[in-house]
Parts: C-alpha cells; sequence; structure tokens
C-alpha cells in the first residue's frame, strides 16, 4: 500500500524551531490564511478551489429519484469526498485512507448534517419524487488545508449551482430546460466554512491553515466549523490536550476569518454571475417565468 513519505528529522526540527520563534517557512503570519481562489466552469455547480497550493474539483449534480421512506417530505443531499493519486502518492484508488475517512466525515457534519441546505425545498411531490442533490468533491492538489480546501469548494458549488425549473399537474412532474425556463438557485439555509487550527509545543504555538509540511510535526489540530454569525461545530480527532481560553481564541479568529472567506466566496459568484448575464438574458428569462 502506498504510503506519504515520513518528513526528515531536520526539516522536522526547522519548522518547529521557527514556528517557536514565530516565523513560518512560507513567511506568513501565525493567524494568516493561504491566498484563496476559485474558478467556476461552464456548467453551474462546477468549482475549483485553491488554497496555496491545495486544489479541490467539486461538481454538483442534480437527479429526479423517490425519497427517503422516513423522509418523504425531504430531498436528499450526498457529499462523496476521493483522494485522487495525483494529489499525492499516498492516496490509492478504491482505498479509503484515514485522512480521506476524517474529510469525508468532517464535510459531512459541517455541511449536511449543519442543513446548510434546505432539504424540504427538494420536495416535488412528497413520497414520490424529490431532487437528489450530489456533491462530488476531488482532491488534485495536497498541500495541507484539505478540510477547509474541500468546505469552501462544495459550500461555493452549492451557491453556484442551478438545478432545472419543474413544475407539477398531479403525478406529473415537467423538467423544464435553461432556455425554456431559468434553473432555480438551491435553497441554502446558511454558508458553513471550516477553519482548522494547529497546535505546537503544548499549545504555547497556534497557527491557521497549516501546510503539509507543518501538519506532519503538529501535536493536534481543531477544526471549527462557523458561518457569518454562529459557531455550528467543533471537531478534535486525538492528540494532546487544548487549554479553554485558548479555544476561546481560536472561536473568534474563525468567526473573523469565516465572514471574511464567505464575503470572498460572494464576491466571485457576483463576478461570475455578471459574466453569465449577456445581454440580460437571465433577467429576461426571469421574467419569462414570473408571467
Amino acid at each position: 500500500m502506498p504510503r506519504e513519505i515520513d518528513i526528515s528529522n531536520n526539516e522536522r526540527n526547522f519548522i518547529l524551531e521557527a514556528l517557536h520563534q514565530g516565523v513560518r517557512v512560507d513567511g506568513r503570519s501565525l493567524d494568516q490564511f493561504r491566498s484563496l481562489g476559485l474558478e467556476f466552469g461552464d456548467e453551474y455547480g462546477t468549482v475549483t478551489a485553491t488554497l496555496g497550493k491545495s486544489r479541490v474539483h467539486v461538481q454538483i449534480s442534480a437527479e429526479v429519484t423517490k425519497p427517503l421512506d422516513d423522509r418523504k417530505f425531504d430531498g436528499i443531499f450526498t457529499i462523496v469526498t476521493e483522494l485522487n493519486p495525483i494529489a499525492s502518492p499516498a492516496y490509492e484508488v478504491g482505498r479509503q485512507t484515514e485522512q480521506e475517512v476524517i474529510l469525508s466525515r468532517t464535510l459531512e457534519k459541517a455541511i449536511r448534517r449543519s442543513r446548510a441546505i434546505d432539504t424540504e425545498s427538494l420536495c416535488i411531490i412528497a413520497g414520490a419524487k424529490c431532487w437528489s442533490i450530489r456533491a462530488d468533491a476531488h482532491v488534485l492538489d495536497s498541500d495541507g488545508g484539505l478540510i477547509d480546501c474541500s468546505c469552501i469548494a462544495i459550500v461555493a458549488a452549492l451557491r453556484h449551482f442551478r438545478r432545472p425549473d419543474v413544475s407539477v399537474d398531479g403525478e406529473n412532474v415537467t423538467i423544464y430546460t435553461m432556455a425554456e425556463r431559468v434553473p432555480v438557485p438551491l435553497s441554502i439555509m446558511h454558508n458553513p466554512v471550516c477553519i482548522t487550527f494547529s497546535f505546537y509545543h503544548g499549545g504555547e504555538t497556534i497557527i491557521l491553515d497549516a501546510t503539509r509540511s507543518e501538519e506532519q510535526v503538529r501535536e493536534t489540530s481543531v477544526t471549527f466549523t462557523v458561518n457569518d454569525f454562529e459557531l455550528c461545530q467543533v471537531s478534535k480527532l486525538g492528540g494532546s490536550a487544548v487549554d479553554a481560553v485558548a479555544l476561546l481564541k481560536c472561536i473568534n479568529i474563525a468567526l473573523a476569518k469565516g465572514k471574511e472567506i464567505n464575503g470572498i466566496v460572494a464576491m466571485k459568484l457576483a463576478e461570475d454571475s455578471t459574466k453569465r448575464d449577456v445581454g440580460g438574458l437571465i433577467a429576461e428569462l426571469r421574467a419569462e417565468n414570473e408571467r
């Protein structure tokens, strides 16, 4: 089974000593995020997010299906993550690593279980037909911060996605193309953002958005999921103990960073919307829908 190359002792000691002096190898401050980039594809719901050298591609798809028996008035929303071998030699197709399991579970709690999407709005005919929304996240480059980058990419893709409009006549459902009716955005309840802090030297040194090398030498990490106004979840998987006061400081930083990131995503979405609305076509189709 492929495994990731361990960091050398010299590099480990160098990174730890630099962090102890308040210096990071890439020149960032301890609480500074790497540059965030978002590229939207030609189709709605296609997004490639970059966080430093880490890169995640997300594709949102939708299909009409039967709702779950115990949730007849809800649609279905699923998240599928994949760590490709092109991202790191430690990843292998068809074999889940511990990192992939952690990534999948954290995103599941941060986005789906926090009800970022109003699944009731996906219902077409109660107990018979609903929309099934699927988010496929593919890690293309891995240089740390995969949870944060993947969460940003998925939420941005969900906000960017448009499903076909439908009409219901009895038990008959008509799905309209974009040429017939303007596609409908998803009903987003809130915009969760994952912010991960790494701890070193018994909790004395705390950094934000660690690179892969910094992740390999950290003692523990804590991931906060926040939106524009509240803390949604805290995830800490093993490692050394963390001081409560330090956690409170991290929460305040995470809330500020979450607002900042959501602002960047909103700006990128607005830019993409302007590019797509050539000659006011979207406004014309929307007016046709209303008529």
